[in-house]
């Protein structure tokens, strides 16, 4: 009746199913769930039970023969099935938690027998979890807590003879509910012990219960227990001593165990029957209700929804609404009507006109399946009108689904707090909560903590680290260990993988879920607790969206998107420049030019399709109406690739484009089913199913599923990292189509293309909504290049490149780029005027990419404006400064000298000291060297004397006649602090060391015939590796462009460490160049990698550089140290960290 899974966080070993699992393998009847101040373990307990249920239900019932079965097992599958099927129905689980308190009051395990005793633990807990002195994570209760919130609940204390008088006080204020918990740790003095307890509870009246007090499922457990204690208590195994003895024998033990054990105190091993008795609770009595949304009076929720909708749908058509939209709108409002869901499109429908409502507004869009809705767009939820495209609507709203619409909608990623804010106060903290995450063990941290208490050093967990690729990972394979020199055949090597192995799956901690409200109309803290957030004035739930979806409460998405921002940015300085005052809804649609651009892999920047894969993709694709953006955004993900739904579709759309008679034909089913059933549901892609409503569809008509088994079929078909279970349904899936009519070898590839979305199944209403962003960020590079990378700028961080690159490809485009200047800048990157005479007008030192060819210069719209460079560019330097330099100029003039603007803007020295090592001080005639030695002249404070005049402090002095700077230490400058140079490239240096080695550069190899060998090095922009490719894709950019790397998996390897360590890689292979369209695709196969980071140091004529890891790159092998050597401020990396993706 006490037991704790890995949910009590570094105090438990087993997951919730486990422990579920083994209780019925051990044959009791029942076990208690109560992990340390949380519930956040009990509804995968619950679900787990859910799903033994079901299985033995389905096994036991299932009359067929299944693959892999004879008729002998499948009869002993049947019979085995039958016989435990009856204990899983009668088996009880209880929920509840075990209460940890902070003033010296024992452990009190306490379970609900009710629903309101629920209601009053959750409240108790939330309690705890929301004193302003408690830290997140952390629940501070006290035995008054418990005592104002016991009603209804059954307390077991795990006291000790010191808590006589407690206890006495804790049951006369809960009679009858108070049991005292007692174990049989196996010490030497357990029977005494436990005598002296049984006395004491003589005194008290109160009964004995007899418990495990389990922390882990099974033995074999203790070891991973003891690890997770030590990773918890900050030792190593061997400094642990005793803490390790609390872990001895807390695991589930056999009935006939805990008879032995207590068998001098029968009773307390009887007393279970008592406290299931008393229990009556479970989770499915939890009822969700959602808030009533506020309609005029008179009117109820749905038909204010369906008035609004209408008055908005009349006014989007003023001659009349058309017979067509009044169906469509018919029928969603009769799928909203039955499911009850109006309020909920209306919980999202204020929101957004909460956003739109401000001051400058909120960008939002919305997307999924519900959001692309007749409803939805004309609510402005969605700027995609679904008349356009035959979307499922009833793909997350159905009879068969009593699951909640999918409606996400993405706000301004700087901006969404407004809105998260305003759902805290619309519904009030007790009604509104974030769902939470569970953030689990990620391999290198697990490597460092394992290693660390099992005596390792740190060097050695730091090498095992290094071979890890991405941040996730189910388990370390055995190479990672020969990677890093160690032997696998070592018993300690071999035990540090296993515990990682295992840790892998483990919950760390709850975080905030990135958006997903949850809201109710009663109180929410009695339901689940609340916890503080990290952030700010954010409180999330205990559960999560797995949780959440199992128990039926509904949550409203409220997500953030970068590009949003962008867009927004950019739509404001079109506005504020004269270049036309637009919206999402107002972007000229199917404009030629923007797919002209596309078709060539012009897409630095572009929402979804800027990624190389992408890039190389659109050529191929040649996109030329808005669907096939949808199909492009859908198409580069590991379900289309692992499916190799990819060349079929390319294959066959090329045919099509070029007007070829087609290779292929579509199936036909035998009579009297129609010949051509599966026209409309993979016509507009060819044949090929490549989205998950595809796959229901295609399910659905082709083998006899039903609409609840397509349900069923769309969740097997897991998202991200969620692993799907689409194994199940391949049986069904071949059988059905086979005894349809079609041939087995067209059932099985079909199978096996859906098969792919069990990694990544993307739905085609996502792939529509993101489309949309898709075209407008796409026309705003086309027809406002200046302002798209301005704003791209201003948005940063997001996207897949660094401001260097950013800026770059605005250049290659025509733009003329302008540097951060004292008297020009202002906090953000924005666009100036360029004059007629300007002599800089036709300086670029980046060649224009011919790739792109002239389609942007040609089309730009905003050419009489060049992109001014922000102060927000120089690393460290705040908006505070940079907004009082703006405003001060613009008030009295532009500043003629350094000490002019310390004066006047009252900017602290280190201000100074940035603008001038950024050389943002060129207009006042002081190059970096000269403004940093001004700067250094001034004096800390300004003297009183020359305040009062307003005088120049400092006296004249000669010209200090410093040494210009070398041009490569002057870029090196321009990378440490803004991140990007616009004098030269850090290459264009190193050229001659390349070129004597025989390296070409990237314009160079754009003219090596195909298959011939070449030699490239250049700065690491990207790397990418698909979650379950077969390659790594890496991207270098030297002087003349980018040169695009593939190796081959199989190469990983050998290779490993330069590969992830490098900043400036080396790399030998075979060029592959293929035609697509109008560009040439090139790739160069490597088949060897270099890591020529050092180099970077010739750069520096007199320090020595260091390299430091980017962000994405935190797998540097060796390890390199943070502290810096030496206080030069030269002595950084000179380039920013790469932007990978895994």
């Amino acid at each position: 009746m006490v037991a704790a899974t890995n949910y009590s966080f570094l105090r438990g070993a087993s997951h919730p199913a486990d422990m579920v699992g083994q209780a019925l393998a051990l044959g009791h009847a029942g076990i208690g769930i109560a992990d340390r101040n949380t519930v956040a373990g009990v509804v995968r307990a619950w679900s787990a039970l859910k799903s033994v249920r079901k299985m033995l239900a389905e096994d036991a019932e299932d009359q067929g023969i299944r693959t892999g079965e004879t008729p002998q097992s499948a009869a002993e599958r049947r019979h085995l099935a039958a016989q435990a099927l009856p204990l899983a129905q009668a088996f009880r689980l209880v929920t509840g938690a075990r209460l940890c308190f902070a003033d010296g009051t024992p452990d009190i395990v306490a379970y609900p027998i009710n629903r309101h005793g629920w209601g009053r633990l959750t409240r108790l807990l939330s309690v705890g979890n929301l004193k302003e002195t408690v830290q997140k994570g952390d629940c501070d209760l006290c035995l008054s807590d418990l005592i104002d919130h016991a009603q209804d609940m059954v307390l077991i204390a795990m006291a000790g003879e010191a808590d006589e008088a407690l206890l006495a006080g804790l049951a006369q204020r809960v009679p009858g509910a108070l049991w005292i918990g007692v174990t049989m740790p196996r010490a030497g003095p357990d029977r005494r012990r436990l005598a002296r307890l049984a006395a004491m509870a003589g005194r008290l009246g109160l009964p004995l219960l007899a418990t495990c007090d389990a922390l882990y499922a099974m033995a074999q457990d203790r070891p991973l227990h003891d690890v997770v204690t030590c990773i918890r208590q900050g030792v190593t195994l061997r400094e642990a001593g005793r803490r390790l003895e609390a872990n001895a024998e807390r695991h589930l033990k056999p009935a006939r165990e805990m008879a032995r054990l207590f068998r001098d105190w029968p009773q307390a091993v009887r007393a279970w029957r008592d406290v299931l008795d008393r229990i009556g609770f479970d989770l499915s009595h939890l009822k969700y209700e959602y808030p009533h949304e506020p309609v005029p009076e008179g009117w109820a929720a749905q038909d204010w929804l369906e008035h609004e909708v209408l008055r908005l749908a009349g006014e989007a058509f003023p001659d009349g609404v058309p017979d067509r939209v009044h169906a469509m709108l018919a029928e969603e409002f009769a799928l909203i009507r039955s499911r009850n869901y109006a309020c909920y499109f209306l919980t999202v429908y204020e929101a957004v006109q909460f956003a739109r409502s401000l001051d400058p507004p909120i960008l939002c869009q919305g997307r999924g399946s519900a959001a692309n809705s007749a409803v939805c767009y004309y609510l402005g939820i969605t700027s995609v009108d679904p008349t356009r495209h035959n979307l499922l609507f009833s793909r997350f709203i159905s009879e068969d689904r009593d699951e909640p619409p999918d409606i996400d909608v993405d706000f301004e990623h700087e901006r969404r707090e407004e809105v998260i804010q305003h759902i805290y106060a619309r519904y009030g903290r007790d009604r509104a909560a974030i769902a939470a995450t569970v953030i689990h063990y990620r391999p290198r941290s697990t490597v460092r903590e394992v290693g660390k208490v099992l005596g390792l050093s740190e060097d050695v967990t730091a090498r095992i680290g290094s071979t890890v690729w991405g941040s996730h990972a189910s388990g370390m394979e055995e190479r990672r260990f020969r990677d890093a020199g160690l032997d696998v055949g070592n018993p300690l090597v071999m035990q540090l993988k296993e515990l990682v192995d295992r840790l892998l799956t483990f919950p760390r901690h709850l975080s905030q879920h990135v958006g997903g409200f949850v809201l109710t109309q009663d109180r929410l803290d009695e339901t689940v607790p609340i916890h503080h957030a990290a952030m700010a004035d954010r409180t999330f739930l205990e559960w999560d969206k797995d949780d959440i979806d199992a128990l039926g409460l509904m949550k409203v998405d409220i997500l953030a998107l970068g590009m949003l921002s962008c867009i927004r940015k950019g739509f404001a300085l079109m506005r504020d420049h004269g270049l036309g005052d637009m919206t999402l809804a107002l972007v000229p649609g199917e404009a030629a030019p923007v797919y002209d651009m596309l078709c060539r892999g012009d897409s630095v920047g572009v929402f979804q399709v800027e990624s190389r894969a992408q890039i190389n993709m659109l050529p191929r694709l040649r996109p030329r109406t808005f669907y096939d953006l949808a199909v492009q955004v859908a198409i580069v993900r590991p379900g289309p690739i692992e499916g190799d739904m990819v060349h079929p579709y390319l294959a066959r759309r090329a045919e099509a484009r070029d007007g070829k008679p087609p290779s292929w034909r579509f199936p036909s089913p035998a009579p009297p089913h129609p010949a051509d059933e599966l026209h409309h549901v993979l016509g507009h892609t060819y044949g090929v199913p490549l989205f998950q409503e595809q796959a229901m569809k295609l399910a659905i008509t082709a083998a006899n599923f039903t609409s609840g088994e397509a349900n069923k079929l769309r969740r097997a078909m897991a998202t991200f990292r969620n692993v799907g279970t689409i194994g199940e349904f391949e049986e069904k899936m071949i059988g059905g189509m086979v005894a349809r009519g079609y041939e087995r070898a067209f059932a099985q590839r079909c199978y096996d293309q859906i098969k792919g979305f069990g990694s990544y199944g993307f739905p085609e209403s996502h792939a529509i909504s993101f489309a949309r962003l898709v075209y407008v960020s796409a026309w705003l590079k086309c027809y406002q290049p200046a302002v798209f990378a301005a704003a791209l700028l201003n948005a940063q961080p997001m996207g897949f490149y660094a401001p260097a690159q950013i800026v770059r490809d605005a250049i290659e485009h025509g733009v003329m780029v302008r540097g951060i200047d004292v008297n020009a800048s202002g906090w953000d990157n924005g666009l100036e005027p360029i004059a007629a005479d300007d002599p800089d007008a036709r300086k670029r030192w980046t060649p224009a990419n011919r790739r792109w060819g002239d389609i942007v210069p040609r089309h730009r719209q905003d050419r009489a404006f060049a992109l001014r460079l922000g102060f927000r560019q120089i690393d460290g330097f705040r908006e505070a400064w940079g907004e009082a330099i703006a405003a001060d100029r613009a008030a009295s003039g532009p500043f003629a000298t350094i000490e002019e603007l310390g004066r006047r803007v009252r900017l602290p020295a280190r201000a100074l000291h940035l603008l001038a090592d950024a050389d943002a001080c060129r207009s006042i005639g002081r190059e970096r060297r000269d403004a940093a030695w001004d700067v250094r002249r001034m004096p800390s404070g300004e003297l009183p004397l020359f305040a009062a005049a307003r005088a120049r402090e400092l006296g004249e002095e000669a010209d200090a006649a410093l040494p210009p700077m070398p041009l490569s230490e002057a870029v090196a400058a321009d990378y440490q602090l803004t991140r990007l140079s616009l004098k030269q490239h850090p290459m264009t240096f190193l050229r001659p060391v390349f070129a004597a080695e025989g390296l070409l550069t990237s314009e160079q190899v754009s003219s090596v015939k195909n298959g011939a060998r070449a030699k490239v090095a250049g700065v690491v922009l990207v790397r990418q590796r698909p979650g379950k490719g077969n390659a790594i894709f890496a991207t270098l950019e030297d002087e003349t462009g980018i040169v695009n790397i593939l190796l081959w998996a199989r190469m990983l390897d050998r290779y490993r460490l330069p590969l992830m360590a490098a900043r400036l890689m080396e790399a030998h292979g075979v060029v592959q160049r293929v035609r697509e369209g109008p560009v040439d695709v090139l790739h160069l196969m490597a088949d060897r990698i270099v890591d020529r980071t050092a180099e970077l140091d010739r750069l520096s004529e007199d320090h020595a550089t260091v390299i430091e890891a980017g962000p994405g790159d935190k797998a540097v092998h060796p390890v390199m140290s943070r502290v810096r050597t030496h206080g030069h401020p030269r002595n950084v990396r000179i380039l920013p960290g790469s932007r990978d993706f895994h």
